[in-house]
């Protein structure tokens, strides 16, 4: 089985992380969460001979969907996934914080919606969907099941040490909370974290150490 790549692309000015994920020997690849420096992803497909296959957003963020639009320019065929109920983020200016940042935009329209318990296949690679509300209130997170290890596309649920921000519009702690506690720390120990900011980090370090939702905040599950 060949093994699954995923590359890491930090775009400025919020340190925002990109993925591009395929399978090696493959020449199709998903994006997740284009960011503010789309130039930057353009230049590592091409470095890598890679085609978009699918553009998946976790949450509806500016920073996580301001490269849609030249995703979708340059590979008009990939379609634009993101939770349902996150969609309307994608056209308005506010709800996707773009414009309370000064710098108003709107992403193209997504082509299909996902929710929790689907399962979407791109580039021969299947990812689990389940809903994690709390800093967005559709925030999705993606897994990925690659041989023996889990692989989670996190978005801004959980950070290493930290979590995703409560404090915009549709936030709530308590629904963070309980979407970490529900949906991420019942996976495996060992299942990796990719999230939208900072480093990788694991389902164990965080259920040990995490100060806001793990074992020192409480936790016992």
């Amino acid at each position: 089985m060949a093994e699954i790549n995923f590359v890491r692309i930090v775009s400025m000015p919020f340190d925002e992380n990109t993925y591009v994920v395929y399978k090696e020997g493959l020449t199709s690849c998903v994006v997740v969460d284009p960011g503010l420096e789309p130039g930057k992803i353009v230049e590592v497909l091409k470095e890598r001979k890679l085609e978009v296959a699918a553009i998946l957003n976790t949450h509806g963020h500016s920073d996580h969907i301001a490269g849609n639009a030249t995703m979708k320019e340059l590979w008009p065929d990939a379609p634009l996934i993101i939770g349902w109920e996150d969609a309307e983020k994608l056209t308005d200016p506010d709800k996707n914080l773009s414009a309370p940042f000064g710098l108003p935009f709107v992403s193209p329209k997504e082509d299909a919606t996902v929710r929790e318990g689907d399962s979407y296949n791109a580039a021969e690679i299947d990812f689990e969907v389940r809903e994690t509300p709390g800093h967005s209130k559709g925030h999705v997170v993606f897994i990925v099941k690659d041989g023996e290890r889990t692989i989670v596309l996190g978005g801004d649920v959980l950070f290493k040490g930290s979590i995703g921000r409560t404090d915009f519009p549709d936030g709530s702690f308590a629904d963070l909370k309980t979407a970490i506690e529900e949906k991420l720390f019942t996976l495996p120990g060992d299942s990796i974290i990719l999230p939208g900011h900072g480093p990788a980090t694991s389902v164990e370090e965080e259920i040990a150490g995490n100060p806001f939702v793990g074992r020192p905040a409480g936790y016992r599950g």
